[in-house]
């Protein structure tokens, strides 16, 4: 008897095949492994327990990396030779710095990877990136004694923010110990950007821009307190003149914004040596 060749058996039709033969493996997903591999995993107290979580949270390290970029554009701005924008870019990423901490405690994403990421990039947009503008911009023209005064900024740095780091929650909130780094920054920053148009080409200038900068790598080192303004409430409410006062002062700092935040930033620099002075000699007429 013929079989036509077209027809098939009941056991090669693919309903016997899927039923006589095991479940097929889904196809592997081939980025799985490098997904598991590069994973942060950390270890946090829930309920009394300790757990593991996996994962970042988006949100506020999406600010600590735009604050990131803001900081490595500064530099980049500054070997093109592009100063004005250098300081700008510096002061940008010092207004989105001081939002993933708070975006973080707001929406209750705080993390130990977040904390490590903000240090880092407070490391790079205020301990590098204002010590290589100051140095293309000025320092470099004394040599030897210009990069080692914009090396002191960033060791300055460096130890400020490590120092920071073991501190938290060992300190009074109401002081800082030593000038933070993005006021440091910021005072170099308003220099450059307030002097830029003037083009300064004076060797007492440059000297003066290196004591600048040596001296606020000192600072925040130094044991000398600065007021954190953390106690201010921002949720309680405030007499109608104090919005009056704030819209005066943006309109004074944008008829010209480098000078004002220059003397802004100066006057908060001092402010510790003097409050320091103040506490000596009070002490000296007590005994």
């Amino acid at each position: 008897m013929s079989h036509d060749p077209n027809e098939r058996t009941d056991a090669s039709r693919p309903e016997a095949q899927s039923e006589d033969a095991p479940n097929r493996c889904k196809p592997s997903d081939p980025f799985r492994d490098f997904r598991e591999d590069t994973e942060v995993v950390e270890e946090v107290v829930q309920d009394g327990k300790t757990v593991r979580r996996k994962g970042i949270y988006l949100l506020p390290n999406l600010f600590t990396t735009s604050a990131l970029f803001a900081g490595f554009f500064a530099v980049v701005s500054a070997l093109n030779n592009d100063f004005s924008t250098a300081a700008i870019a510096i002061f940008v990423s010092m207004v989105l710095d001081g939002f993933d901490g708070r975006v973080a405690r707001m929406t209750n994403t705080q993390s130990a990877f977040g904390a490590e990421y903000d240090s880092l990039s407070d490391m790079l947009s205020f301990g590098v990136a204002p010590a290589v503008v100051a140095f293309s911009w000025s320092l470099q023209s004394l040599g030897k004694f210009g990069w080692i005064c914009a090396f002191i900024f960033v060791a300055g740095a460096a130890l400020r923010l490590a120092r920071f780091n073991v501190q938290i929650g060992s300190v009074d909130k109401k002081w800082f110990i030593g000038l933070p780094s993005p006021s440091a920054a910021a005072m170099v920053a308003s220099c450059v950007w307030a002097f830029d148009s003037f083009e300064i080409d004076a060797f007492a200038f440059d000297l003066l821009m290196a004591l600048i900068v040596a001296v606020m790598g000192i600072l925040m080192v130094s044991n000398i307190r600065y007021y954190s303004f953390k106690e201010i409430d921002f949720r309680s409410p405030v007499p109608f003149v104090a919005l009056l006062a704030i819209v005066l002062a943006f309109v004074v700092i944008s008829l010209q914004p480098s000078v004002v935040l220059l003397l802004l930033f100066s006057g908060y620099a001092l402010s510790g040596p003097i409050m320091a002075l103040v506490r000596n000699v009070r002490r000296q007429e007590e005994r």
